[in-house]
C-alpha cells in the first residue's frame, strides 16, 4: 500500500492548506483564520488521560488566547463521533485540577485518513505509526508558520509556554525586537544587532537610560509590560 510522502513544513513557509470536518463544522485552513494567529496542535488519541488534561487546559485558557488574537485548532486521527463522545465525557464527568464542566468550543479535526497529519509531519514512525505525536504549529495572520514544537506521546505540553510564545512573537513583530531566554512581558527586550561599525560604536557610547549594552552585539532596552499588553491583548 502506497502512502503519500510530504516534506516537513518549516518555519517561515506557508502553512499547508486543507479542508476538514471538525466538531465545529467544516473548515478551510488556514484561509478561514486569515487575520488571526492560530495554534494548530495534534494529540495522539481521544479518551486518553494526557490528552484529556491538555484539552481541559486549552479550553480553560481559550478566552486568554482569543484575547491575544489567537485561535485554537486541534487534530487527531480519530473520527468525528469519537471526538464528540470524548468532549461530552470531559464536560460531564471529568474534574481535574479545579477544572470541571469544561466545554471545548474550538474545532477538533477528524483525520482518519491521516492526510492532514501527514502534511504536517505529525506522524513520527519511531513513536507511533497510528497516532499523531503532540505537535504544535504557531501560524501567523498571513498563514506563515512561525513556531514548531514537538512532544512525545508521554509528555504533556506546557500551556503557559505556548501562551508566552504567542505574546513574544507578536511583541517581536510589533516593536521590531527579539526576546531573550525566559522572557516575559515587562522584561527587557533585545535590540537588533548593530549592522555597521558606526552603529556599534554609537550604542556602546550611548547614555540612553532605557538601553543597556553588554557588548556591541548584545544590547537590551526596557519595554513596559503595559505597553506590550495594551497593544496585543484585547480587554
Amino acid at each position: 500500500m502506497e502512502q503519500n510522502v510530504f516534506s516537513m513544513p518549516r518555519i517561515g513557509e506557508a502553512a499547508p492548506e486543507f479542508k476538514a470536518v471538525t466538531t465545529q463544522g467544516e473548515i478551510n485552513f488556514p484561509s478561514d483564520y486569515s487575520g488571526s494567529w492560530v495554534i494548530l496542535f495534534s494529540h495522539p488519541a481521544d479518551f486518553t488521560p494526557v490528552c484529556t488534561s491538555e484539552f481541559m487546559t486549552f479550553a480553560s485558557m481559550e478566552k486568554q488566547f482569543n484575547a491575544a488574537n489567537c485561535k485554537l485548532v486541534g487534530l487527531s486521527v480519530d473520527g468525528l463521533y469519537s471526538h464528540i463522545a470524548w468532549l461530552r465525557t470531559i464536560k460531564e464527568k471529568i474534574e481535574y485540577k479545579g477544572m470541571k464542566n469544561v466545554e471545548v468550543t474550538f474545532p477538533l479535526i477528524e483525520d482518519i485518513t491521516m492526510e492532514i497529519a501527514g502534511k504536517y509531519g505529525m506522524i513520527q514512525p519511531g513513536e507511533s505509526n497510528t497516532k499523531a505525536v503532540r505537535a504544535v504549529f504557531v501560524i501567523d495572520p498571513k498563514g506563515i508558520i512561525r513556531t514548531i514544537i514537538y512532544y512525545p506521546l508521554s509528555l504533556g505540553r506546557n500551556f503557559d509556554e505556548l501562551y508566552r510564545v504567542i505574546i513574544a512573537l507578536q511583541t517581536a513583530d510589533e516593536f521590531s525586537v527579539a526576546t531573550p531566554a525566559d522572557w516575559r512581558p515587562g522584561d527587557e527586550v533585545i535590540v537588533p544587532t548593530a549592522g555597521s561599525c558606526g552603529v556599534a560604536k554609537e550604542r556602546m557610547e550611548s547614555k540612553a537610560e532605557d538601553t543597556k549594552c553588554y557588548d556591541w552585539f548584545f544590547c537590551t532596552r526596557k519595554l513596559d509590560k503595559d505597553t506590550i499588553l495594551n497593544k496585543i491583548v484585547k480587554k
